[in-house]
């Protein structure tokens, strides 16, 4: 692996958090652009992210299977239109091993805590095997990974079984018994088809009814799987068409909200189908525009609220007493078992609380006024610390490996950067700090266009929205916009920081407005980071992004979590 050791301790180029998408994902490139000097730290005993997290029953994509694959890495054997979770974990498994990942994995290794040195330029790292050092560290934790609970007042006290949709306990049978599903969310809708024929009773406490869309899902066939095998292009073809009709639906949800009026009357008579009572339809038909939350993929979730076996309760719940379970509006049912679908820790994650940039801040108390960062990428204080899926790079219709592959472009370009610069004529070792002013630019650029979305303007409340009431979350774009956007490092966004000898402190780099760095010849890259390294004037506050049609990204890829 080519480590190095700094004091007792080992050091390496890159460490990179998580084994999910992301994770896999940078591993990858990292080995593509030529460095193995990396590890990757996962916190399980397994690779796989939230597909390993997620093994509820019916746990399954919510986008295409074939826009559910890394560009280096399609899979023409996907088993269905919209493939299940095994699939799903099968596959980020079989990429592990393809790409020789395993040896740079190392599994039962949570990140306890992450320190920036400002002496040494490097990361300072706890695990719960050891200590290392890294020049960077990229975040692939992701936003869909620890479970948010919410404190009920009682549940202490519940005598039966309680668990989150995520840490789902197999080891428990509900057969039989009386189960509470809290929460109406995207797992919730595939948990409570999955487990309605099983259950004596299942009552679902729905606070908010979700919009939801049929799911054409369908085993696919033999001679297709051959197909794709045998002429790649029909593969690519396909896939290329599913992006493509993602990309034109963008600006209905950006840009002109009303249009969604159609949409919503597909969503009433998806319902109408299988709800024929108009008191259960009149509960389950929300309030806001369709696409203010996340629109949901069910063909069975309507059929299974009709069994005669399941209860609504169209209210929160409030509390517990003993084995009772009390709605905010006094509905009281007994049940043995309760499963949360109560989402995750999206604007608010927690591996924020074990990130020390170079003021002695967190990530978290940087962030605690909502999360912040520099093209979804990076964030001010924390120098040579990357994200992959960060603020406002979610996806309201689309897949989110188009975005991970975008912000693996952008991670290494920043590791290439970062190499030309060690290089450079003045020697020394170096860390990219992303300016804030570029920081606040690009947010400003963002939340602007976040004004006219569906997911500000819909009129509803939803995890895409931070204690603040900000979009942190979700591009309010298309993926080829932020493709665009992603390509290439804009040095006049950074600051350039070399170690110097210790009794003459840190010496901070300016880099000329418009030095940028891209995939263009080495040579050009490497003059211009000479140039920024001896001493041109300081930058000048980075203009505003702007974004405008592009073309299809090559050989696009894309994700959705159930």
């Amino acid at each position: 692996m080519g480590e190095r050791e700094h004091g007792r301790r080992e050091h390496v180029r890159v460490a990179v958090i998580g084994t999910g998408f992301g994770g896999l994902g940078a591993a990858v490139r990292l080995r593509r652009e030529g460095i193995t000097d990396f590890v990757v730290l996962e916190r399980a005993g397994s690779v796989g992210g939230t597909w390993r997290d997620n093994s509820y029953p019916g746990c399954a994509c919510d986008v295409p299977s074939h826009l559910y694959s890394f560009s280096f890495a399609p899979n023409p054997d996907w088993p269905r239109t919209f493939s299940g979770q095994p699939a799903i974990r099968e596959y980020l498994e079989h990429v592990a091993d393809t790409f020789g990942l395993r040896r740079h994995i190392r599994l039962d290794s949570e990140v306890r805590m992450m320190r920036w040195d400002a002496e040494e330029l490097h990361w300072e790292i706890e695990t719960d095997t050891g200590e290392l050092t890294a020049d960077v560290v990229v975040s692939a934790t992701g936003p869909l990974s620890d479970p948010k609970m919410p404190e009920i007042p009682g549940l202490a006290e519940f005598p039966g079984k309680v668990f989150h949709s995520a840490r789902w306990d197999h080891d428990y049978d509900l057969a039989g018994k009386r189960v509470a599903m809290i929460g109406t969310g995207a797992s919730a809708i595939q948990i409570v088809p999955a487990i309605a024929p099983d259950v004596e009773r299942l009552t679902l406490f729905q606070r908010t009814p979700p919009w939801v869309m049929p799911r054409t899902d369908r085993a696919i066939s033999t001679a297709e799987r051959w197909l794709h095998r045998q002429l790649p292009f029909t593969r690519a073809a396909r896939r290329g068409l599913l992006w493509g009709i993602r990309e034109l639906q963008v600006s209905a949800f950006t840009k002109r909200p009303n249009q969604l009026g159609l949409v919503e009357a597909l969503a009433k008579a998806n319902m109408a189908r299988s709800i024929k009572d108009p008191a259960l339809r009149a509960r389950l038909t929300p309030s806001y525009r369709i696409g203010c939350k996340r629109i949901l993929l069910s063909s069975e979730y309507y059929p299974a609220l009709a069994r005669p076996n399941v209860d609504l309760v169209a209210s929160g719940l409030k509390e517990i007493r003993g084995s009772v379970l009390v709605a905010a509006d006094g509905t009281e049912t007994e049940v043995d078992a309760i499963v949360f679908g109560t989402g995750f820790h999206v604007t608010d994650m927690p591996i924020a609380d074990r990130v020390v940039g170079a003021e002695g801040k967190t990530l978290a108390d940087e962030w605690k006024d909502g999360m912040r960062s520099l093209r979804g990428a990076t964030a001010a204080g924390f120098p040579n610390w990357m994200t992959i899926i960060g603020p406002n790079t979610g996806l309201g219709n689309s897949s989110m490996i188009l975005m991970i592959e975008s912000q693996l472009n952008y991670m290494a370009d920043y590791l290439r950067q970062l190499a030309l610069l060690d290089g450079s004529s003045l020697g020394g070792k170096v860390a990219l700090a992303a300016r804030p002013s570029a920081v606040n630019t690009w947010n400003r650029h963002v939340q602007a266009r976040m004004e006219r979305t569906v997911w500000n303007t819909g009129g509803c409340t939803s995890w895409y929205l931070d204690a603040q009431g900000r979009n942190t979350t979700v591009w309010p774009g298309t993926t080829g916009e932020f493709r665009k956007e992603t390509r290439t490092v804009d040095l006049a966004e950074y600051e350039v920081i070399r170690a110097q000898d210790r009794d003459r402190g840190r010496e901070r780099i300016p880099v000329p407005v418009g030095a940028t760095a891209g995939p263009a010849a080495a040579a050009a890259r490497s003059g211009r980071a000479a140039k920024a390294v001896a001493g041109a004037p300081a930058a000048a506050p980075a203009a505003a992004p702007t974004t405008g049609p592009a073309g299809a990204p090559a050989a696009a890829a894309g994700e959705g979590a159930a």
